[in-house]
């Protein structure tokens, strides 16, 4: 078996790959992955999900068509990946909505306040609705719902949130009622969250 020597050290013939090889690539990878989200972020904030294209997106990144398509086949895989992004840091944000109040009837407040200003800056049309359809965002939503049941839970041995109503149902009455702050002035989020607050109270 013959040796050669990489960039990495001592590795064996036969088609392995420098480690810092990979990396350079795998770097390289997410570097394309992460501009192309966010041109697809920006493009969607200006212009509406229904109206990008991969030329756009190639426009705002500085990278070849050819390259995009290495990494995406269509402007919808974009989307959904760029969707999936999005569902991922809005979860993390409710997190540390929670993490930032310590009584459950506060922490409670904090993240429905939280997902209801996220939600009011939600994209709108049947673009969007079919994003919601994908198996990510149902199990994105399904992971929601059970996040909310637990606040709920907390909050109710506290008496801050009634009792006579199934956590599950007061979790779902909460996430229907704040979907409705889409495109509201933060003013009206407020408003809408307090009186979603009032309907969990004892």
């Amino acid at each position: 078996m013959t040796m050669c020597r990489t960039l990495t050290g001592v590795s064996y013939g036969g088609g392995v790959a420098p480690r810092l090889w990979n990396d350079t690539i795998e770097a390289h990878r997410r570097a394309v992955r992460d501009a192309t989200l966010d041109a697809a972020q920006r493009l969607v904030a200006e212009r509406g999900l229904a109206s990008v294209t991969m030329s756009q997106i190639a426009q705002t990144t500085g990278i070849g068509r050819a390259t995009l398509y290495k990494y995406f086949p269509d402007v919808d895989a974009v989307l959904v990946a760029w969707h999936e992004r999005q569902i991922h840091r809005h979860l993390h944000q409710l997190a540390e909505a929670r993490a930032g109040e310590k009584d459950p009837g506060d922490r409670l407040r904090a993240v429905l306040l939280t997902y209801a200003l996220l939600r009011r800056d939600h994209p709108v049309g049947d673009l969007a609705a079919g994003l919601h359809r994908d198996s990510h965002a149902v199990e994105a939503h399904r992971h929601l719902h059970d996040f909310v049941v637990e606040l709920i839970d907390d909050a109710a041995r506290t008496a801050d949130v009634r009792t006579d109503v199934p956590a599950t149902e007061l979790a779902a009455y909460c996430l229907h009622a704040l979907s409705a702050c889409t495109g509201m002035a933060e003013e009206a989020v407020h408003r809408l969250v307090a009186v979603t607050l009032s309907g969990l109270r004892p």
